[in-house]
């Protein structure tokens, strides 16, 4: 155990116990999914010095910096406030317009840690005044608002908890303790993007077609649409570069993500995406560090107990490794770490969002609480396990038995 520092309603710091294990990344990282061999092919890392990745095991694992990781990861909008504010102009919409139960509907999660005892019985759930009094107390997870005298709400940013945490629902669905790393499947972000006053029709149009736990992370640099889920970021610590086609390591991407579509303010270059943003301050390449060692505290979350049977699973472990394990290589469960990737064509999946990035290829997954975060493959294109396997079982000519492929799904649920 560690004792991290955790903000409270006052923004001031009170102990919290947590486990830490070295695992995990951010925003908009991998996914789960089976993906067949390749050939050959390491992803540059871009030329953001921030990738190089360059803290010590020691430092990295540091209790001061882990807790300063978790402080920006929750409620550090980089400066973000300038786009969601003065651009959207999303708090005069929120002030107005969402209520308590409006904001659960599209998947927003509220901290049960922060709320005084007994309030929920207390307020209008129906009233706009109470989310911005939640906003004022810091209850709502990923948002962060200056609220005046007047309860009004002056500026309103997001954090990279907005879409990677949600909360175990121990006070009622979308209320509870925070789970950090976990994706908000829940989340309707292109639903709440498309409130703004100042979107016209046809992106508004794009936006709400999202639906529920789905982001592109390109649409507002190339105007296309194939979004993606919101991926977990947890489990990923030994993992050599995140996201589904593999452009950089976790920094890279953090950078990538609180640049260009958080819209804080920082630097992010990639020539092969055609991006350079400059901006003073640099409100994120500092931060960069600190996150990441958060990011990699957060462990994979095990099955629930009696979720799977154990003894299948076991004859499930024998047929993964004759047919899974060439791709899903070793401890880390890809075989990217070796430079692989793949292409669309290769795993029989949509290969319409890797033509859109730099690599224009896939990485093999990591498997990692598989679980917990359905639907499967960068788009969310197959709904359950045993849709993967049957997938696979197609696409790889891999020819096992209706049995066998109950055995291997019964093997993944224990992942």
């Amino acid at each position: 155990m560690i004792t991290l520092m955790k903000h409270t309603a006052g923004r001031t710091l009170r102990p919290v116990r947590m486990d830490i294990a070295m695992l995990a990344l951010v925003a908009f990282t991998a996914g789960a999914a089976l993906v067949g061999c390749g050939t050959n092919k390491i992803a540059p890392e871009g030329t953001l010095s921030a990738t190089k990745e360059v803290l010590s095991a020691t430092q990295e694992t540091s209790s001061n910096l882990v807790a300063e990781g978790q402080r920006i990861f929750r409620f550090d909008t980089f400066g973000d406030e300038q786009f969601w504010t003065d651009t959207l102009r999303l708090n005069e919409v929120v002030e107005k317009n969402v209520d308590p139960t409006t904001a659960l509907a599209v998947g927003l999660k509220v901290d049960a840690d922060v709320l005084p005892p007994g309030i929920l019985k207390k307020v209008d759930l129906k009233s706009p005044a109470t989310t911005v009094a939640l906003l004022k107390m810091n209850a709502i997870v990923g948002l962060q608002a200056t609220v005046d005298s007047n309860n009004h709400i002056t500026r309103l940013g997001i954090t990279c908890a907005l879409c990677h945490s949600t909360v175990d629902d121990s006070v009622m669905p979308g209320i509870g303790v925070r789970k950090d790393g976990w994706p908000n499947r829940q989340l309707n972000v292109g639903a709440i993007i498309a409130l703004s006053p100042a979107l016209p029709a046809d992106k508004k149009a794009v936006y709400e077609s999202w639906g529920p736990g789905k982001y592109d992370p390109r649409f507002n640099l190339d105007g296309k649409n194939t979004p993606l889920v919101i991926p977990p970021a947890y489990g990923l610590a030994q993992v050599k570069n995140e996201t589904y086609t593999a452009e950089g390591p976790i920094s890279y991407w953090n950078a990538y993500v609180a640049v260009t579509q958080m819209h804080g303010r920082g630097n992010f270059s990639d020539p092969r995406l055609g991006i350079d943003i400059k901006q003073s301050p640099d409100m994120v390449g500092p931060k960069l560090g600190a996150l990441r060692a958060y990011q990699h505290s957060l462990p994979a979350p095990p099955p629930p107990a009696a979720s799977f049977d154990a003894a299948v699973a076991e004859r499930g472990r024998a047929l993964f490794g004759q047919a899974c394990s060439s791709c899903h290589v070793g401890a880390t469960g890809t075989d990217n770490d070796s430079g692989k990737l793949h292409a669309a064509v290769e795993t029989g999946v949509d290969g319409a969002y890797a033509a859109r990035t730099a690599n224009k290829a896939y990485r093999t997954t990591p498997l990692r609480a598989l679980w917990q975060h359905p639907p499967y493959f960068h788009d969310g294109s197959t709904a359950t396990l045993a849709d993967v396997v049957t997938h696979y079982n197609s696409v790889r000519k891999l020819g096992l038995t209706a049995q066998q492929q109950r055995d291997l799904v019964e093997y993944l649920k224990s992942l």
